[in-house]
């Protein structure tokens, strides 16, 4: 198998799709930020006189004038940053901007700010961030240290292996197989408490998913394992090098992560997921970024609990 280097084949994925806001800093263009493409399409009307009753959260970026959004930055097509230009693009990233523009924030000024799977409820926490977009399952575990608005997605959990490899078809063909994934993400999780890896298997916890790729493409892994969304960024990129195997043997409920107490925050991000799904938003922002997989997807329901 000719083995092609990481960043070379989504250096193509970004260049191929678009890109919003810059980390650390304000999106640049008179587009919205969102580069070239389908995306280019994409642009959302800042509210004005918002307002969110008994949120310490929006009280704080009303204080600050702008939004904290935690993002992934190595999943084309969901969350990814273009390393020359620093910007990002993909489905969680204009559900982010969405959001932004509907509490009054021109999404332009949005400071993402790339937190890995371990480090996500801690960065709520903390306030570090405002609120997180970013392929983010919603669970009872995750529940009880923040909560959740959404879901705006449900993935479900897949394989990615080499091009070339016909012995792994399916989960129940994991035994005996090195199994990378993301410490801290609930794919990982999957694996060790199914024992799916045994006997005689091994799993790999990395901090990144582009990490357990690179992995893959070296020969080093057998197989990766995440959401089916995100594998098939990578598939789509690489397609002479790696394939997306099997079927989903999970639901992976996608949320929008906020502080745990904040109720008022969280039921106006429900509000405007729904709005979105309602008026078509939602499924613009599919097409322009996801749905260049040439997968299809349905409007998950809102989960008010």
């Amino acid at each position: 198998m000719k083995i092609r280097t990481l960043t070379a084949g989504l250096l193509a994925a970004c260049l191929a799709l678009t890109a919003c806001g810059k980390e650390g800093g304000p999106s640049d263009g008179g587009d919205g930020g969102n580069g070239n493409g389908d995306t280019a399409a994409l642009s959302y009307e800042v509210a004005e006189d918002v307002t969110v009753e008994g949120s310490p959260t929006f009280d704080q970026m009303k204080k600050t004038g702008h939004v904290v959004v935690g993002v992934k930055d190595d999943q084309p097509n969901l969350g990814y940053k273009d390393p020359t230009s620093g910007e990002y693009s993909g489905f969680d990233v204009e559900i982010a901007r969405l959001i932004s523009a509907k509490l009054g924030f021109d999404p332009k000024k949005i400071e993402y700010k790339a937190v890995p799977s371990a480090g996500r409820e801690q960065a709520i926490i903390n306030g570090d961030v405002h609120y997180y977009v970013g392929t983010y399952t919603i669970n009872d575990k995750r529940k009880q240290q923040i909560s959740f608005a959404g879901p705006y997605f449900v993935a479900g959990q897949g394989l990615l292996v080499a091009k070339d490899n016909e012995d792994i078809k399916g989960k129940d063909d994991l035994k005996g197989k090195k199994v990378c994934s993301v410490s801290g993400s609930t794919p990982i999780q999957n694996v060790r408490d199914e024992g799916l890896h045994q006997p005689g298997g091994e799993i790999v916890e990395l901090q990144t998913y582009s990490q357990c790729v690179s992995e893959l493409l070296n020969g080093q892994v057998d197989v990766v394992t995440t959401d089916d969304a995100i594998l098939l960024g990578y598939a789509a990129q690489q397609p002479d090098e790696l394939k997306v195997v099997g079927e989903p043997f999970t639901e992976e409920p996608y949320g929008v992560g906020l502080p745990k107490e904040d109720d008022a925050l969280r039921d106006k991000v429900n509000d405007i997921l729904e709005e979105a799904m309602e008026d078509g938003t939602w499924q613009e922002i599919y097409d322009a970024t996801l749905g260049k997989s040439g997968t299809q997807a349905e409007m998950p329901e809102i989960d008010r609990y």
